[in-house]
């Protein structure tokens, strides 16, 4: 287990990679700087900080798992509903409108330019 942890460590992940990541997140907490603010009051609470390290470590892991070295954006949106779906908060009326955060979150992914 420690030396999987070791090698998932090791899998190389691009600049435009790590910005994608940035995006994502950013987008959670401020939409409106994205082209979505319409997603602005349906957002109580964005992702964290925290929660772009967690998305690029289960990339890398989605990319072990994948038998390659590198991670590729495929990656991300393998993993970015379980990671995110707890960090998004969406408020009440969007809950009233059966706005979900995974909603939320494929309304980022379906806005952020793909590397």
């Amino acid at each position: 287990l420690l030396l999987a942890r070791e090698l998932v460590s090791h899998i190389y992940m691009d600049e435009k990679i790590k910005d994608y990541i940035l995006s994502i997140i950013f987008a959670s907490r401020f939409p409106e700087k994205y082209g979505l603010a319409d997603l602005k009051p349906m957002i109580q609470v964005g992702a964290s900080p925290r929660a772009t390290i967690f998305l690029a470590k289960a990339a890398r892991a989605s990319a072990f798992l994948a038998h390659r070295g590198f991670v590729t954006p495929e990656d991300i949106k393998t993993v970015v509903y379980d990671i995110l779906r707890h960090r998004i908060m969406v408020t009440y009326e969007a809950e009233a409108d059966e706005i979900t955060s995974e909603i939320v979150i494929k309304r980022i992914l379906d806005r952020i330019e793909v590397p």
